[in-house]
């Protein structure tokens, strides 16, 4: 088997001996270096929640590797707190960690010529990096997900991040005290795992999943079950299976199965971010895929779980009630996901859902039955007009007025928009509007959840719309629009926008508009010069250089 795996220390005889060598000193004996060589990418830290579990996981998984009779080779990537850094300028390294993350697996596998991966990880990109890698790479892998966090509870309620971010605004608006705001900041978060709603972590989980290149029932498992640690052992082995029978994850990440992924978004309610990361990984597989694909599947996707950050539930709920196969299984038996897509594992999808219920447990509406939907459509609407040619997303669930047309006011940047939410300088029928905040204008596209949670926190979430060329963090619901492309650094409408113009956002008939005559918008224009970058070195700027449009996923290759 050997002599056909990447590594193939031993088919190189005396010319392979000062490799062979340097393989000992980490612990390879004279009969290992026949086996595979299966690289176990780690994203454990203490800076998150999200990942401070992941550790016991990549033992668990080299264990598994070692029993399979592979050798594991255990290596390090980084994360980022999204939550840590949201609402600060640390925010714009937020989305630039997803393209570190992807190129230093794809480096530290490629430059040891490793047969095989296990991806685990836990904070938003974690997910995408990882995905964007094995596409790139395509040696057989698969992603071990680090689980969520299992709720806050505060007065009877459940509480996640947001819970936190939403405080600050109610607090603001006079509406709860610094006790209470206090008290739900200690509660939010307690444990390890990623924010607990079908928040962006969740959702990319989820969207893995449903692909085949994880587990089932592995994206929705608490981080501090014991079922996530068997679920990360079971999934070494199976990479180990894939690499003595050959199969690639490009064999698996197919057209269909980025169907199947967006279809299964929509009917969990899921993030935003999806529509980025899943452009950037099917880039990454060489997968045509393209912006409006998200909506010709959202309307005839209906969401059929009630999650938050619009709903009343967190993902250990769905995983109670039967987690993504359950979800999945009721798309499949109404012909809206491919049954036919291969798996990692080696089964299909229909194969993999063979055994699960065909509709979900009674006396529960977390995943609601499929007569009774939430809603009859997906709720991540593209959205285009002439301050989007290109396409924006909206998230257009849990909102009472799915349009809005009103007075523009005008923020450079998101910490200026906050100021005025805070203070209570934003009113009802006003449309904020937050620029050069894009890909290359941030740079890095910042999540705008603190302005966001700040409008929900005031009252003023069904009355107050919000565009952006920036993205939004998966926790963000509300008359919000965002990844508006061509962003304001490279000339798009949005940067053309004055203090007082008419907006209107129009989520039933897709519409972002500036509502200014051809001539006003050509003059303009020709007034207009780009603004001066706003990082001229390192990974910023070499970010900025190269990062392509949102509706392109924002990648750099």
């Amino acid at each position: 088997m050997a002599e056909n795996l990447r590594s193939s220390v031993v088919t190189q005889g005396v010319q392979r001996s000062p490799n062979r060598a340097m393989l000992r000193a980490v612990g390879f004996g004279d009969d290992d270096f026949s086996k595979p060589i299966v690289g176990i990418a780690n994203a454990y830290s203490t800076i998150t929640p999200c990942n401070v579990g992941l550790d016991l996981l990549a033992r668990r998984a080299e264990t598994a590797i070692r029993r399979a009779g592979a050798m594991p080779q255990l290596f390090g990537t980084i994360t980022v707190s999204d939550g840590i850094s949201m609402g600060t300028e640390g925010m714009k390294y937020s989305l630039v960690s997803r393209e570190v993350i992807a190129d230093s697996i794809e480096t530290a596998c490629n430059a040891q010529a490793m047969d095989g991966a296990v991806v685990i990880g836990g904070c938003d990109k974690n997910m995408p990096g990882a995905m964007i890698a094995i596409a790139r790479m395509n040696i057989p892998a698969m992603f071990v997900y680090g689980g969520t966090i299992k709720p806050g509870h505060y007065n009877g309620r459940d509480l996640t991040i947001v819970s936190a971010f939403e405080a600050v605004g109610q607090y603001s608006a006079h509406k709860i005290d610094e006790k209470e705001l206090l008290e739900v900041e200690r509660r939010a978060c307690p444990g390890a795992g990623s924010c607990g709603g079908m928040y962006t972590a969740n959702t990319m989980s989820s969207a893995i999943e449903a692909m085949g290149m994880s587990l089932p029932y592995s994206s929705t498992m608490a981080a501090e079950d014991d079922e996530k640690g068997v679920s990360a052992a079971e999934t070494a082995a199976a990479v180990v299976e894939a690499i003595r029978n050959r199969r690639l994850p490009r064999e698996v990440m197919t057209r269909k199965a980025f169907e199947n992924a967006i279809a299964v978004v929509m009917a969990v309610g899921g993030s935003t971010n999806a529509v980025l990361h899943l452009l950037a990984i099917a880039h990454a597989a060489e997968v045509p895929l393209v912006i409006d694909d998200f909506e010709e599947i959202r309307q005839r996707v209906p969401v059929l779980c009630d999650l938050k950050p619009s709903g009343r539930y967190v993902a250990t709920d769905l995983h109670r009630v039967g987690g993504i196969p359950q979800v999945m299984k009721m798309l499949l038996n109404h012909g809206l996901i491919h049954g036919d897509v291969m798996t990692m594992t080696g089964k299909t999808i229909a194969e993999t859902l063979r055994e699960v219920p065909d509709a979900p447990p009674k006396n529960q509406d977390v995943i609601r039955p499929w007569d009774n939907p939430l809603y009859p459509q997906g709720h991540l609407a593209i959205l285009k007009g002439n301050l989007s040619p290109e396409g924006c997303v909206a998230k257009i669930t849990g909102i009472a007025h799915r349009s809005i047309t009103g007075p523009a006011r005008v923020f450079e940047r998101e910490e200026d928009s906050l100021e005025a939410i805070l203070a209570g300088r934003i009113k009802k029928g006003d449309i904020v509007v937050i620029r050069y905040e894009g890909p290359k204008g941030g740079p890095g596209m910042r999540e705008m959840l603190s302005p966001t949670s700040a409008i929900i926190g005031a009252g003023l979430g069904d009355s107050v719309g919000l565009i952006t060329d920036g993205r939004f963090s998966g926790g963000t619901y509300g008359l919000v629009v965002g990844h508006v492309a061509p962003e304001a650094q490279v000339g798009g409408l949005i940067a053309l926008v004055h203090e007082g113009d008419s907006i209107t956002i129009d989520a039933d008939r897709r519409i972002l508009q500036l509502n200014l005559p051809d001539d006003e918008i050509a003059r303009r224009r020709a007034a207009w010069t780009p603004p001066k970058p706003r990082y001229t070195r390192g990974v910023l700027a070499k970010y900025a250089a190269q990062v392509s449009s949102s509706s392109l996923g924002a990648v750099t290759d």
